[in-house]
């Protein structure tokens, strides 16, 4: 797993938005259309904010979801309104180009509308998995990524793009891509910030693949994946 630290969050978040544009850009040297599949949380605001100021066709990249609390657009929780309001609003996204989960729905119906916006968006066939040209992540300090914590049972799920999961610790429904689609994205970006962090992340670094425990590791194998960590939460992996 490629890896960058940088000494502070901001400064993470700020190279963080430069190579993601980077890779759009390569995207959409070869195609009309670009794609971007943002996470939520407080960790990427600043790389929002970064976005929202960088020159770019913004019209041709067409903005979807990692995942989303069950929550209506405009509640603070909801990972849309973040983006909007930090990055999308400002930067110019064509509304049409915003594929949202309707989070407001029963979370099931959420999920499985989400799940056809993804297919039809794609023109995938019965079987097929979409390929993200940059898929955004962070990791919380379970090592979750996505809405997929650990001991979750669609960990192993390969063949779903989407689906309603329930957050026991949390006590909160949400919608989340499946690891068959964060695996088969073209770029996986991470964005980790904080010191509270380090021990988890160097449990995904260095112990065993096993993301039934670590969820964050998936997408580490065979895939272009790139870690922006500020130095706090890369303190115990620097020196190996």
């Amino acid at each position: 797993m490629r890896w960058h630290a940088y000494p502070d969050s901001e400064t993470a978040a700020a190279a963080c938005a430069q190579f993601i544009v980077a890779r759009l850009e390569e995207a959409l040297s070869g195609k009309e259309q670009a794609t971007l599949a943002l996470s939520g949380g407080s960790t990427p605001k600043p790389m929002f904010k970064t976005l929202a100021g960088l020159r770019f066709p913004w019209e041709r990249v067409h903005v979807f979801w990692v995942d989303e609390r069950a929550v209506p657009p405009d509640s603070p929780q909801s990972n849309y309104r973040l983006a909007a309001e930090t990055f999308l609003t400002p930067a110019g996204v064509p509304q049409g180009n915003i594929h949202r989960i309707l989070a407001e729905l029963a979370p099931e119906e959420a999920a499985r509308r989400y799940e056809q916006t993804v297919r039809d968006f794609f023109g995938l066939k019965p079987g097929e998995l979409p390929h993200f040209d940059v898929i955004h992540r962070g990791m919380g300090a379970d090592a979750h990524t996505a809405s997929l914590f650990p001991g979750e049972p669609l960990i192993g799920d390969r063949q779903g793009i989407a689906a309603a999961v329930y957050a026991q610790r949390l006590g909160q429904w949400r919608i989340t891509l499946l690891p068959g689609v964060l695996e088969s994205a073209r770029n996986t970006v991470m964005l980790v910030t904080g010191a509270d962090k380090a021990e988890v992340l160097r449990a995904v670094f260095q112990e065993p693949y096993a993301p039934e425990r670590y969820p964050a590791q998936l997408g580490s194998r065979g895939g272009a994946m790139t870690w922006f960590l500020d130095e706090g939460v890369a303190r115990l992996i620097a020196g190996g």
